[in-house]
């Protein structure tokens, strides 16, 4: 390839992109490429997704789920009944991260057991009367219950009630996937042997502030796998008494008793309740997160656009968006937050900005 001649008035940015384009065909024959003017930026000045900010009302998803009830029947193998909270700026899941479905079980059925490298977790949204076997140990299930599912823990749910139980399903199947580590696994009945003690970690961990000195756990996986309502609501009652988060009112994260850190390496998940006239400031910060609205109403401003949401409402905020949460009725709103920071904090990529009231700007920046 010839430079161009002394004294050429081509500009040099096109002439460089003359070059990279004759250079293209040859090096692809290898296996090989240089950057080209047409690719889109592999570095952005903040970060820049194609996750969209999405509401989903109660009103809509109740009767899609009846019909989900009525035309789709748990299948073999470990197949579940789901109705998936897609988001459409995404090839899959609900956030680049995770994918929360509303999983919809009948009297009698069994969601047959099997295991997978994805984590997960259940938060019990209605119903009474399933319980669910992780790994050996078997617990009922009660609204608003938080159970967690480790990755590759054997796990399967029977239903022995007598109405149709529905309950939260989030899994970071889309990390998974995206570094290409995803197995599943079938078990070979349709659920698993339950241990001589069936709560066994409930019982060595579970008031989470006392245990046996002789529970000995490894540190990086949580021993406890359930985390009962009312527990969690009575903790979160005693915040009341704390100064108020500037972002989130009275909230509190779910906690691995062993090392108190998040209850799950890769997703957080939260409680939190804002009460009457709370006015919440503005903050954005790297990662996604889904709320969940158990109790009560109020509004989210997600980039200046305004989501009013009620009781059985879901909102999943794209990253790095400005967010505010409002509550102007006469009832305290109650919600539960689904978020990824634990994967973007162990990454190092954790970034946080907030717009205090009566502060102004502050910087809140990387968190160790």
């Amino acid at each position: 390839m010839s430079a161009p001649a002394t004294g050429s008035t081509a500009q040099p940015s096109m002439v460089d992109g003359q070059a990279r384009q004759a250079l293209k065909e040859d090096l692809a024959r290898f296996d090989c490429r240089v950057h080209q003017p047409d690719d889109p930026p592999l570095f952005t000045r903040e970060p820049c997704s194609t996750m969209q900010t999405v509401h989903w009302r109660w009103k809509d998803l109740e009767p899609l789920l009846e019909r989900v009830g009525q035309a789709i029947a748990i299948g073999s193998g470990g197949q579940r009944r789901t109705l998936r909270l897609a988001n459409p700026g995404l090839p899959f899941g609900t956030t680049h991260t995770f994918w929360a479905s509303i999983q919809y079980i009948l009297p009698g059925e069994v969601a047959e057991a099997h295991r997978h490298t994805a984590s997960a977790f259940r938060f019990i949204l209605k119903g009474s009367g399933c319980t669910t076997t992780v790994g050996g140990e078997m617990y009922s299930m009660h609204e608003g219950d938080l159970v967690l599912t480790p990755a590759m823990a054997w796990h399967d749910h029977v239903h022995h009630g007598d109405e149709p139980m529905i309950w939260l399903d989030v899994l970071d199947i889309s990390l998974a996937r995206s570094l290409h580590a995803t197995f599943f696994e079938p078990y070979d009945q349709q659920m698993q042997p339950v241990d001589a003690v069936p709560e066994h970690s409930w019982r060595a961990f579970g008031s989470g502030i006392m245990r046996s000195p002789r529970a000995q756990h490894p540190t990086s996986v949580n021993p406890l796998l359930v985390y009962p309502r009312q527990q969690a609501e009575r903790a979160l009652s005693m915040a009341e008494g704390l100064q108020p988060d500037p972002y989130e009112d009275v909230v509190l994260e779910y906690q691995d008793p062993v090392n108190g850190g998040s209850a799950m390496k890769t997703l957080g998940m939260s409680l939190l309740k804002l009460r009457p006239g709370f006015q919440g400031s503005r903050r954005r910060h790297t990662g996604s997160k889904l709320y969940c609205v158990l109790h009560g109403e109020g509004s989210t401003i997600v980039n200046g656009q305004q989501y009013d949401w009620a009781a059985g409402d879901f909102l999943a905020i794209a990253p790095w968006s400005w967010h505010q949460h409002i509550n102007q009725g006469a009832e305290e709103a109650l919600l539960f937050e689904v978020d990824d920071t634990p994967t973007m904090k162990a990454l190092g990529f954790y970034r946080e900005e907030g717009l205090v009231q009566g502060d102004g700007h502050q910087i809140m920046g990387a968190e160790q």
